[in-house]
Order: structure tokens, then C-alpha cells, then sequence
């Protein structure tokens, strides 16, 4: 209840409506208008700071989460998101659309559930969920994108650093789907971004022509290069992803000789800022692509991006779906 003392500039600040996101569903990165992603971290400010607020906003709201792929934060973070904001999930591990057509898993989910959260192999089988559910569809990791990383990474960067724009953002190693998302969230919201990676591991040409417009309109800079020390220069955060992702266990050899030198250790950290930030998706291969010491120092912030994803998806399901 606000004191008999608060003005009523003060009140409306209080019982401001959650904005909502236009998109039906969030299938990827770019299905966020700039406006929406900005407003989207600064509810996750809000709901960070102020829990109780929010803790019954999706009172009834059941959430499905399907996973094809192993998982921790993904999970855990989805199923205490709906919890903590009043609602519930309910959890299915295993291949999705194998007994039956994705338009029938999807259209049996929509009567069940109010929203549908995905962790897949293939980014089509997110696309078709979409398709044919009436209810939200979120991506929680698809060989293409991994929208809801990206946007706890810029949040965690956020509360770091405050302003974003003209920060320099160095990702290490395979141009995969966390380097996707990361370069299309980081760029539209002003920051430079630099991509090192080993021949025929870059990053998706498609993705780096949205990029590279994205960069033209935000005024920020996108740099492509094989080379490490050079990406890390002067950058406020160095962020590396694990060489072997799930599904390519049988490159593995191949990937650990083709991504020597790519290693983020305290030689290459010391190239950057002097308060850069150490970023990592998680879960790590210490000893692979990054060292157990960077891991473990003041500059790591793998924990707190980790945190970050339990409240950028509280904001994004009270967006989508409350």
C-alpha cells in the first residue's frame, strides 16, 4: 500500500502496466522490436530488485517445457521463473514430433498450457511448434539461436557497466548459435562486437548480414577475424562458448586441434580492459576453452549471467504471457 505521502507521479510509477511483447512468440532473437527488448531489461531490473512485487503475476499460468537436449540452468530457470511468479510447469524430456506430427504435439500443448518453452536440436522444429500452437512459443536453445542467453548476457553486462553503447563485446571460438544471438542482441543495442574464429567455424553469413544492418542503424561496429589477441584488444568483455557443442561429440578431436590458440586464458584476458568482464554460457570445459583460472577469477561473471537467466525470463513470461 503506498504511504498517504506518495505523489502521484510516485503511485503511477508503481502500478505501471507490464509491457507486452507484439510478437506472438519468441522463436528468436529478433522477434523482440527494440523498444520491447530495452523494456524487457528494464522489467528484469524491476523484478530483480523487487520479487514480491511480482510473485503472483501468473497465478493459473502452466507452462510446457519440452527438452530434447540435456539441461540445468535452461530448466531449472524456467520451472522457478513460472513458480516464482505464481504459476507452474510442467516438464517433458525427449525427442519432440517422433510419435506423432509437431502440429498435433503442439495443438494438444495449447489446450493444456498457457505458453510452450523449447530446447531442441533444429531450429525448424521450434518454427513449426510456433506455427501451430495458439499459445506462446519461446526458443530455449535451437541449433541456430539462444535468444534467452543473450539476453541474460546483456543484462549481466548491463548491471556491470550501466550504458552499453560503445562497450566492446569479444566472443572467442565457434560461431555457433550463442555467438548468433549474442552478435544480433549486442549490436542493436550499440555495442561493438568482434567474432574470432578458426577457418570454417564462422559465423553464419545470413546472421552476420542482419548484423552488419543492425550495426548500420545502431551506429555500433562489427568485426570479423581469426584472430584472438586481436579481438580481445581493449574489449570490456571476453565471452567463449564450449568447442564441441551436444550433437557434434564425434568432432571432437578434430574441433580441440582446429580451436588451439582460441583458448581465453589469463595471457589473452590481460589484453583486454583492465575492468573487463569474463562471460560464459556454461557448462564450461575447463581446461578447453577456457582455463580454470579465469574461471575462478574476480573478473568472472559466469555466475552472475547464470543468475541473470532466471530473471530475464521471469520478464519475458510476464511479457509474453501474463
Amino acid at each position: 500500500m503506498p504511504s498517504a505521502g506518495t505523489s502521484l507521479k510516485q503511485l503511477k510509477r508503481v502500478v505501471a502496466p507490464v509491457p507486452k511483447i507484439g510478437a506472438p512468440d519468441f522463436t528468436r532473437d529478433l522477434d523482440l522490436s527494440q523498444d520491447e527488448l530495452l523494456a524487457l531489461l528494464d522489467l528484469t531490473r524491476q523484478m530483480k530488485v523487487n520479487p514480491a512485487r511480482f510473485a503472483t503475476a501468473l497465478s493459473g499460468k502452466y507452462l510446457t517445457l519440452l527438452f530434447e537436449k540435456p539441461s540445468l540452468r535452461t530448466r531449472l530457470t524456467f520451472e522457478l521463473a513460472a513458480k516464482q511468479l505464481g504459476g507452474d510447469a510442467v516438464v517433458s524430456i525427449g525427442p519432440i514430433g517422433d510419435r506423432e506430427p509437431l502440429k498435433d504435439v503442439a495443438r494438444n500443448l495449447d489446450r493444456w498450457t498457457n505458453g510452450i518453452v523449447a530446447r531442441t536440436f533444429s531450429q525448424t522444429t521450434i518454427d513449426e511448434l510456433a506455427r501451430w500452437s495458439s499459445v506462446p512459443v519461446i526458443n530455449a536453445l535451437s541449433d541456430r539461436f539462444h535468444p534467452c542467453q543473450a539476453l541474460a548476457d546483456v543484462f549481466t553486462l548491463q548491471e556491470k557497466f550501466g550504458d552499453l553503447r560503445g562497450l566492446k563485446l569479444a566472443f572467442i571460438g565457434d560461431g555457433n548459435n550463442v555467438a548468433n544471438s549474442l552478435m544480433l542482441t549486442a549490436l542493436r543495442l550499440g555495442m561493438n562486437f568482434t567474432i574470432a574464429s578458426p577457418k570454417d567455424y564462422e559465423a553464419d553469413r545470413e546472421i552476420v548480414a542482419q548484423a552488419e544492418a543492425l550495426a548500420a542503424v545502431s551506429g555500433s561496429q562489427l568485426v570479423i577475424t581469426a584472430d584472438p589477441v586481436a579481438a580481445v584488444r581493449g574489449a570490456h568483455a571476453i565471452y567463449t562458448d564450449v568447442w564441441t557443442s551436444m550433437g557434434q561429440e564425434q568432432e571432437r578431436e578434430k574441433r580441440l586441434a582446429d580451436f588451439a590458440g582460441y583458448q581465453v586464458n589469463g595471457e589473452l584476458l590481460a589484453q583486454a580492459s583492465p575492468d573487463a568482464v569474463f562471460l560464459h554460457c556454461l557448462p564450461a570445459k575447463r581446461g578447453e576453452e577456457v582455463t580454470d583460472e579465469v574461471m575462478e577469477s574476480s573478473q568472472s561473471a559466469v555466475f552472475d549471467q547464470a543468475e541473470n537467466r532466471l530473471h530475464v525470463q521471469k520478464a519475458l513470461l510476464l511479457m509474453l504471457i501474463g
